[in-house]
């Protein structure tokens, strides 16, 4: 099973599978997909218009992670349940707070 995140020097890039309209803002875990491919299940309650919810996702993780809302950037997935998000920072620390979040 691959991990849901890639390590770089200065970040790291996180999968996510993200639910719009989900009724609450939640970090749900890891899970894989068919293709064995893992990611992280978040939902939010914004709706899947005009970027809300891909607003209210990188937020949630910001929060989360206690990082600037600025550190996280979609990479990919603008309009797809299915994203990769950067997070810029120590790649260290980044996994250290990950890894705490989802306890593991």
């Amino acid at each position: 099973m691959n991990s849901a995140w890639k390590i770089f020097d200065d970040h790291i890039r996180l999968a996510v599978r993200l639910t719009p309209n989900g009724g609450r803002d939640a970090i749900d875990g890891i899970e894989a997909d068919a293709e064995g491919e893992c990611h992280i299940k978040i939902r939010v309650a914004a709706i899947p218009e005009k970027g809300k919810a891909n607003k209210a996702l990188i937020a949630l993780l910001s929060k989360a992670l206690g990082i600037p809302k600025s550190s996280i950037q979609l990479m990919s997935g603008d309009t797809s349940r299915k994203k990769v998000l950067r997070i810029d920072g120590g790649p260290e620390d980044l996994m250290e707070r990950l890894e705490k979040l989802l306890n593991l």
